[in-house]
């Protein structure tokens, strides 16, 4: 096993204690816990801008078994704060495979812990809802770790989504093309504009806190509002430029957290869903 079978711990806000074994970087992670129950796709979740900030629990039984590869990524760096998960298989079996699971981790500075009843440890999170966590392969101390926890703050509230938006505008697809599509970019994946240039479209990605003067100088077809991290309800600036691009009568599209703006722009209110997923 990875680090010679060293111990790792994991403590839940409310004081759950899990023990395991280390994979992954040697450390300590804080973050809100969540789960995905997916089967396959993990390097694209690590990848995924909107879990930023976010402890993951990957619910299938057995993770690393087909290893990782260079382009299996939505964005240019892992996103995720720490990683637990049953079973680390330490062999993969994939012909592309770049490498393995744990070398990944540890080269994007992730710590992790397997050997966790990750069913038993979804039920409680769903039963209990979304709360910070703390994993730790370094310091082994529970009531040390317990008030490192205390000090995490939690997400409500926080604007996450501007530090992971590109900083510069950019092109993507046929200058020519029929269609021109302005991205605001709060951490969009990269297959959705891969989505969106394979079917003909022209994309401009903006970043999140362009106006939207900039946006409607593109004189685009359409807008997309894209997926990200953090609360909706913390940033104003966006929801402003969404009812600006509203009321120019153009098509609009928003995922994840670009649907949550578009609800907000239309006075209609948000709120936290009781457990992340």
């Amino acid at each position: 096993m990875p680090q010679f079978k060293k111990p790792a711990v994991l403590i839940l806000a409310d004081g759950h204690v899990f023990h395991g074994i280390a994979f992954g970087k040697v450390g300590i992670a804080t973050g809100e816990i969540c789960f995905n129950t997916g089967m396959t796709g993990y390097q694209e979740v690590f990848t995924d801008p909107s879990y930023t900030g976010q402890v993951l629990i990957m619910n299938n039984v057995h993770i690393g078994n087909y290893g990782v590869k260079k382009t299996d990524v939505e964005s240019g760096t892992v996103k995720i704060r720490g990683l637990i998960a049953r079973n680390l298989e330490e062999q993969f079996s994939r012909m592309l495979a770049d490498g393995d699971l744990n070398a990944y981790l540890v080269e994007n500075q992730i710590v992790a812990i397997e050997g966790v009843d990750t069913r038993a440890l979804v039920a409680h999170i769903r039963t209990k809802g979304a709360m910070n966590c703390i994993i730790s392969s370094e310091e082994m101390d529970i009531d040390k770790l317990k008030a490192m926890l205390s000090a995490v703050p939690d997400m409500d509230g926080l604007e996450l989504a501007s530090t992971v938006s590109t900083e510069t505008e950019y092109e993507l697809g046929d200058p020519n093309a029929s269609v021109k599509v302005a991205v605001l970019d709060f951490g969009v994946k990269q297959h959705i504009l891969e989505c969106l240039v394979s079917r003909g479209v022209h994309v401009r990605v903006h970043p999140a806190k362009t106006t939207y003067d900039r946006l409607k100088a593109f004189n685009p077809t359409g807008y997309f509002i894209s997926n990200g991290p953090g609360d909706p309800a913390a940033m104003p600036y966006a929801v402003a430029t969404v009812k600006e691009i509203l009321n120019e009568k153009k098509p609009v599209f928003g995922i994840c957290l670009g649907h949550q703006l578009l609800a907000l722009a239309n006075d209609i209110p948000t709120f936290k869903m009781h457990h992340g997923h």
